[in-house]
């Protein structure tokens, strides 16, 4: 994927500014804007790849959509891909704490290096690492700051309830 070209467009959301990262097949990051040099290099260009990402961005803020389905690739080390990977499972409306998010992938001892690995996930939201918080309850980090944290995690289980309702 390094051959490719790097695309970056930068989305106004509730929770501030988000750059999504993409080249022409893949959207390659997402990340929470707080000052110019957050924003990755890139040609500046919505791709189609963006622009869906937009839309799905946008209709989850709206309260319209629980689930992403969008083409993503992430470059990591193998046990980084797999913690993103079980990240991508954890529904909307759900917390898991970081011991178990290392339980699932078979790693209990490997709490802090699940820890670190979801600290490093290079596209957030669509991959909802704000879902894992500590097992005492606490929220532990954000790259985006943990009042964004809060703010997903109530517009979240708001949008759960509402869906529960409707069924």
């Amino acid at each position: 994927m390094k051959d490719l070209e790097t695309y970056v467009y930068i989305l106004n959301s509730p929770v501030g500014e988000l750059s999504l990262v993409a080249n022409e097949k893949y959207l390659t990051g997402l990340c929470f804007v707080k000052n110019k040099s957050d924003v990755p290099d890139g040609k500046r260009k919505k791709t189609d790849v963006i622009a869906k990402a937009e839309k799905q961005l946008e209709k989850y803020f709206k309260g319209e959509l629980e689930e992403f389905d969008l083409p993503i690739s992430i470059e990591g080390t193998p046990f980084q891909l797999s913690v993103w990977n079980e990240l991508r499972k954890i529904k909307m409306g759900t917390l898991r704490s970081y011991s178990s998010h290392a339980e699932r992938l078979k790693k209990p001892k490997a709490v802090r290096a699940v820890g670190s690995a979801i600290g490093k996930n290079p596209i957030g939201i669509i991959i909802p690492c704000h879902r894992v918080i500590a097992k005492s309850g606490g929220m532990g980090g954000f790259s985006g700051g943990l009042d964004v944290k809060h703010w997903l995690l109530e517009h979240e289980q708001k949008v759960a309830l509402m869906s529960k309702k409707k069924k």
